[in-house]
């Protein structure tokens, strides 16, 4: 007797979803004034951003009126911290802190204030430095050596010295208990950033985060820049900076409607003794292998954010890892804020996030069709680093 067995086709097994935090809330300082909208009037040419006069950086006055200040300056415009804070107690604090609590502020009121839905013991405050306020400790320094004795100091000016200053003090303004760090990392500070946040939010231990990263601008690093030779040509010096709410996705039950959502942030390092093409292969790399875990196809990248573009030679170093990695398929657009908003340095990641989602929000550019973006950026020290972010509908 013939028998006939049945067979079925094994269906493979679901993936796991990818890891994944959602942004649900942007503040913004920058030479285009404050808020995504405004930011995304200056990218698109449709507002201008003005130059400043140089001798109104604070302490612009230091090499004195025969040595002016050689770079031009985009400091923030429009509302400043004193605003948002009030006048009171600001005296003590530096620009970067005054900065970083504007923006923090400005965040946790769009949420309905401070704990808002969260535990204050489960909010934190992850902000990217590059050494923290350069004025601060270039002031501090410069009066050991011109007071009578090198501790005739002011005591009250050396808790600005610090890197971690602008993070702590704004977790004490608003009586933040969770998870306070300060990441340190030149052009990558805001990167680095967004991977401690991410990481800390998937390990459960904290619930919501204010990430991001803040430049202020002076006279000291004004002149650091233009010593160093390091800014490309036509590229302003800026200020600013952007602080995000972050939290795990899907976590919002409040109706809260994520602006995106971030699936991967990887940062590596490219051995500087073999030469810029070395980082250009390595950042390559590391575009690859972010946007492969995260499972997002070359072609649904629109859009990708260089954070090299104002400064001489990186830029065309993350250009070739660009065109590396997007090599046979169709090239994103560039959306490059430097040109904009000046080289913010430490800040520069979280501004071009910020450029991101202005871009994704401006009701009057057609982007309802681009699905994911990437930043990117490489530093001197052979740092490189890539973040991918996508539409929430998309991730």
């Amino acid at each position: 007797m013939n028998t006939m067995t049945a067979t079925t086709t094994p269906t493979a097994p679901a993936l796991p979803a990818v890891p994944a935090v959602d942004i649900v809330h942007c503040a913004v300082f920058s030479a285009a004034g404050q808020g995504l909208e405004s930011l995304a009037a200056a990218l698109s040419g449709r507002s201008a951003v003005a130059p400043a006069d140089p001798a109104t950086l604070p302490g612009a006055d230091l090499a004195g009126a025969r040595h002016p200040l050689p770079v031009e300056v985009r400091p923030v415009a429009g509302p400043q911290p004193a605003d948002i804070l009030g006048r009171k107690g600001l005296r003590a604090l530096t620009r970067t802190d005054q900065l970083a609590m504007a923006a923090c502020t400005v965040t946790l009121d769009a949420l309905d204030g401070p704990g808002a839905g969260v535990p204050a013991d489960r909010t934190g405050v992850v902000l990217g430095s590059s050494v923290g306020s350069a004025r601060a400790w270039g002031e501090f320094t410069r009066d050991t050596f011109v007071q009578e004795a090198p501790y005739f100091v002011n005591p009250s000016h050396f808790p600005g010295t610090l890197m971690n200053a602008a993070a702590g003090r704004t977790a004490i303004r608003h009586g933040l208990t969770g998870v306070n760090a300060t990441v340190s990392g030149g052009p990558l500070a805001a990167l680095h950033a967004f991977r401690y946040a991410r990481n800390t939010l998937l390990g459960g231990h904290a619930q919501r985060l204010l990430t991001g990263a803040v430049e202020e601008l002076s006279a000291q690093n004004a002149w650091a820049w233009h010593r160093s030779g390091a800014l490309k040509p036509g590229i302003p010096l800026g200020e600013g900076g952007a602080v995000f709410a972050l939290q795990p996705a899907g976590a919002a039950d409040d109706g809260i409607r994520p602006l995106a959502r971030l699936l991967a942030c990887d940062t590596g390092f490219a051995d500087p003794a073999r030469g810029p093409l070395h980082a250009a292969r390595r950042l390559a790399d590391c575009v690859r292998a972010a946007l492969l875990r995260s499972r997002v196809a070359y072609e649904d990248v629109a859009v990708v954010a260089p954070g090299a573009a104002g400064r001489r030679g990186w830029a065309a170093v993350e250009e070739r890892a660009l065109r590396t990695a997007f090599a046979g398929g169709a090239e994103p657009c560039r959306l490059a804020v430097q040109p904009v908003l000046g080289e913010t340095n430490s800040a520069g990641g979280a501004l071009q996030l910020a450029a991101v989602l202005a871009r994704w929000q401006d009701p009057a550019a057609d982007t309802e069709g681009e699905r994911a973006a990437v930043l990117t950026s490489v530093g001197a020290d052979g740092s490189v680093g890539c973040a991918v972010v996508v539409r929430p509908d998309a991730g």
